[in-house]
């Protein structure tokens, strides 16, 4: 991909600034700012599209690549306007397949006020990117050194790295697997995930300090874990919906979720009942998910949580310790 590290030409950087303050509004009329005010001054900081360069946008017929360096230019315009539109924008992209991307910046909002950043604490963020999530909480934190990435492939962590510099931001990139975290970072008063988890990582429980956060997408939502102790970790999803590029390296895989077939069409097409099915895949069939839904009056995704200990891992509706727990093994499979 081109135009890493490369200068935007300027009236294209005269343009940002009023499509960095409409995003800036939109996010900010979701509420994703609310639990954080500090958030909105750091997205109306941070230039999107220097982390952008180009980017693939999904069509009919697949995917179309628009770049910032394209001869057209209403085509640069386009890009422009797209790099602040609160949408996901693909960046690598092999064979067909979506290997990494820049999240929807509302969502990216959202979870960046849950993670519940101080001042002074040491961020770990799992999944580079384009190095904006990065490049947020440098700016959040103001000194760089407190925030690591990390992603598997140089085709990614590369082009971040150019960035993150080219917009005066130097956090420490490293290229590796993800699931092991950094160890010689570590330890992390906060863990950021930003691709889906077939499984919480022992390694990320045991470079947090007690008291510290991992907030991760897990079975199309987010999960907020406070460590409470070496090896354990407890928490609540967020009530908001979240698909991501899944986590790539030595972290196994989640089975599918099963198909909702021969259930009321209420319950098939409802988006927090099928979070229910991919949370229990491999646990609960779909009438027996049916059963507790109903139970338990349709419960949204805040009312769900996850334990993580020496134990494995186990779902549960309203109570760590109440009858809706579902076991998961430590490779993120049901048990």
């Amino acid at each position: 991909m081109g135009g890493y590290g490369q200068a935007v030409r300027p009236e294209l950087e005269e343009m940002a600034v009023p499509e960095r303050e409409a995003l800036v509004r939109e996010i900010a009329a979701s509420g994703a700012f609310d639990e954080d005010p500090v958030w909105r001054e750091v997205f109306a900081a941070v230039p999107r599209h220097r982390f952008v360069p180009s980017y693939y946008v999904g069509t009919s017929g697949g995917y179309e690549r628009r770049s910032c360096d394209d001869p057209d230019p209403q085509a640069r315009e386009q890009w422009l306007r797209g790099a602040y539109q609160d949408t996901p924008l693909g960046l690598v992209l092999r064979d067909g397949e979506l290997l990494s991307s820049s999240s929807q910046p509302s969502l990216m909002a959202l979870m960046l006020a849950a993670l519940g950043v101080r001042d002074g604490d040491r961020v770990l963020e799992i999944g580079t990117g384009s190095g904006y999530n990065a490049a947020l909480l440098a700016h959040r934190l103001g000194d760089h050194d407190l925030v690591t990435t990390v992603d598997l492939d140089p085709e990614i962590t590369e082009p971040a790295r150019r960035n993150l510099a080219a917009a005066g931001y130097h956090p420490a990139v490293v290229t590796g697997d993800g699931a092991l975290g950094v160890p010689d970072r570590a330890p992390f008063d906060r863990i950021i995930a930003t691709c889906a988890l077939p499984s919480v990582p022992p390694a990320w429980l045991e470079q947090t300090r007690p008291g510290g956060r991992i907030l991760a997408p897990y079975a199309t939502g987010v999960v907020s874990l406070t460590v409470q102790e070496a090896g354990r970790a407890e928490g609540r999803f967020l009530h908001t919906p979240a698909y991501f590029v899944p986590l790539r390296g030595a972290a196994g895989s989640r089975p599918e979720p099963p198909d909702p077939d021969g259930l009321p069409e209420e319950a098939a097409r409802h988006e927090p009942f099928r979070f229910l099915l991919a949370l229990t895949a491999g646990s609960l069939d779909p009438r027996e998910a049916y059963a507790v839904w109903e139970r338990a009056e349709r419960p949204q995704r805040e009312r769900y949580g996850l334990t993580v200990d020496g134990d494995g891992t186990r779902a549960w509706l309203d109570d760590p310790d109440g009858p809706d727990v579902w076991p998961l093994d430590p490779a993120g499979r049901t048990a």
